[in-house]
């Protein structure tokens, strides 16, 4: 049907020519539209608190003990019960938080721009590996890391990105696919590019020795530095693809511990649903799949914008930390040419020689060929307060876009 064509061209257009800068860090309260302080942004499809998973509970608990509105545990989930906070999704404020996706009214927070398209998506950052608040723990060690991103890492890292004029994300994830990442689960390229690309900015704000040697070995000891404003990338093409009358290109892949979720371009603002799965992976020592809770976090909107999983093949080295081969993650990356709208002209695999990477995810050919879009994750457990426990490969349920598309077809016109 020609219209559909005609929407899904512009739609992948708008998805490819994204150019999204990291242009600074703000005050999530000041810089997030609609955030407020008793308000807490999620991971995935809206949620209530009786629904959520235990890492989401355990990430709630840690927030709520980081803004000083409870002092236990116990405290905070009474809190939470008296009605008095509020939860929402992030997507639904221009932003993404990988796993429980947790965003608070006073955490720092990148700000993305989209120059192409001039809209703004954000993200937390990130806190490195081991117990952390974003898989659900939120031990004193977990909130005091917090604190000092907040009064010592942010203030300085926002400076630095001031000084710096704008980072190109567009154009560090180019290299960075080129060097063994993917953008998801293998950053290693991609945080070293940025490590490079802010070091003399970070010299030029003249912090304290002191605390610029701090900063440094936060930075150097943590893969994961580049993942957030990836995200946020990812997420500001994507909301600039959003709302294209009779698209059927996929906006936005999110989990929120329980319920995995699409929304489409052609389809407002509706998430279509279906329970998370739990993933298939490497667990580290001690754990199982028994322990797994269900997939969660927001960062499968890489996977949207044509990177992560639908990247694999340019990242051999992955396959290793997600339980597989070589031959599975290029075989990966070919496979989900086939249910996409185009090749990314800015995202090369180098060993499939040079090919974009495949980008717009259409419901039609997911739900007619019957192949799911391809996710890499890492594994929470299924209790609050524990964190990480291995990483891997999940599939989404083939629900979500069989009701996306049912639901798209009653917005055509009639014959």
């Amino acid at each position: 049907m020609k219209l559909i064509a005609e929407a899904n061209q512009k739609a992948v257009q708008h998805l490819m020519e994204a150019k999204p800068m990291l242009i600074g860090i703000g005050i999530a309260r000041e810089v997030i539209p609609g955030m407020q302080e008793n308000l807490l942004l999620h991971a995935g499809p809206p949620i209530t608190w009786e629904r959520m998973s235990g890492p989401m509970r355990g990430a709630v608990i840690g927030a709520l003990i980081l803004e000083g509105k409870a002092d236990t545990p116990e405290a905070a989930e009474k809190l939470v019960t008296s009605g008095k906070i509020q939860f929402d999704s992030c997507h639904h404020h221009q932003a993404v938080g990988p796993m429980a996706g947790i965003i608070s009214s006073s955490m720092p927070v990148y700000i993305i721009k989209n120059e192409t398209y001039g809209n703004l998506a954000f993200s937390n950052i990130n806190e490195g590996y081991g117990k952390v608040l974003r898989y659900g723990a939120y031990a004193p060690e977990v909130i005091a890391r917090l604190q000092w991103m907040s009064q010592t890492l942010a203030p300085v890292l926002k400076k630095a990105i001031e000084i710096s004029g704008g980072i190109d994300l567009r154009n560090l994830l180019a290299q960075a696919l080129q060097m063994g990442d993917e953008g998801h689960n293998r950053n290693k390229a991609g945080t070293s590019l940025f490590i490079r690309t802010i070091a003399p900015y970070l010299l030029a704000t003249k912090a304290d020795h002191a605390v610029l040697e701090a900063i440094f070995k936060a930075l150097h000891g943590n893969d994961l530095v580049i993942l957030n404003p990836v995200m946020a990338a990812c997420k500001s093409a994507a909301d600039s693809a959003h709302g294209i009358p009779y698209s059927t290109m996929v906006t936005a892949m999110a989990r929120n511990g329980t319920d995995f979720g699409i929304r489409v371009s052609g389809l407002g603002n509706r998430w279509f649903t279906a329970p998370s799965t739990v993933p298939k992976g490497l667990y580290f020592a001690g754990f199982s799949e028994k322990d797994a809770n269900p997939d969660i976090g927001d960062s499968t909107i890489t996977e949207t914008a044509g990177i992560g999983a639908f990247a694999m093949a340019a990242a051999p080295a992955i396959v290793g930390f997600i339980s597989g081969t070589a031959q599975m993650a290029k075989q990966a990356t070919l496979e989900m040419y086939e249910i996409t709208l185009g090749e990314h002209p800015y995202y090369k695999i180098p060993n499939i020689e040079f090919r974009g990477t495949p980008v717009g995810i259409d419901i039609t050919k997911v739900v007619e060929l019957g192949i799911v879009p391809r996710v890499n994750t890492g594994i929470a457990h299924k209790q609050p307060g524990i964190g990480q426990i291995g990483a891997g490969l999940v599939t989404p349920p083939i629900q979500c876009f069989a009701d996306a598309l049912e639901a798209f077809s009653e917005t055509l016109p009639k014959e």
